[in-house]
């Protein structure tokens, strides 16, 4: 489907719109995630247990 000149235009600028509203909510978010204290063992500890209940899952078959 290939889409009118009109509607690629306005595409275009909807997506300018919705970066330039967003951008001070995201530069303020990337800048608070620099100085949050890291914590990889609350996102490895998830991570760990899905890969070992796939691999039981895998040797079950």
């Amino acid at each position: 489907m290939q889409l009118a000149m009109w509607e690629s235009i306005l595409l275009g600028v909807m997506a300018l719109g919705l970066i330039f509203w967003m951008g001070p909510g995201i530069k303020v978010t990337l800048q608070r995630s620099k100085e949050a204290p890291k914590d990889w063992l609350g996102a490895l500890v998830p991570i760990g247990a899905v890969v070992l209940f796939v691999i039981f899952l895998i040797l079950m078959v």
